[in-house]
């Protein structure tokens, strides 16, 4: 199988693990599931997500938003309104990716332990 351009690790053929990995690599930021959790509900605004973000900084929640909006997942609406009013909300790609993340995040609720890294003889893992 040949390499496709679009696989965001080097040496990763299987176009379905390439396909996972980018997935993986649009929401792994440390606070993008946060986001999508609270978008996912319905439509929220800044403030409302800095609330519920304990330790989000306004930059990172404002660079947490536009990379998400980017890829497709968030809808950013801004209200003809003085002050101007902004809610952002999760697209329906958001909401069937966060469904299956679910399954993810009841998989490490069960496995809190860190994944440890099993060593065998030198050179092998």
């Amino acid at each position: 199988m040949s390499r496709t351009a679009a696989c965001p690790t080097d040496g990763v053929e299987d176009r379905e693990v390439c396909a996972v990995l980018g997935v993986l690599g649009r929401v792994s930021g440390k606070w993008s599931l946060g986001v999508l959790n609270e978008t996912t509900r319905g439509p929220v605004r800044f403030a409302a997500l800095e609330r519920s973000l304990p330790g989000i900084s306004r930059r990172m929640l404002t660079l947490t938003l536009r990379d998400l909006e980017r890829n497709g997942l968030l809808t950013r609406t801004v209200y003809p309104t003085v002050p101007p009013r902004v809610e952002y909300t999760a697209t329906e790609r958001a909401r069937e990716l966060y469904a299956h993340l679910t399954g993810l995040t009841a998989w490490a609720a069960r496995h809190p332990a860190p994944l440890e890294r099993r060593q065998g003889p030198a050179g092998t893992r």
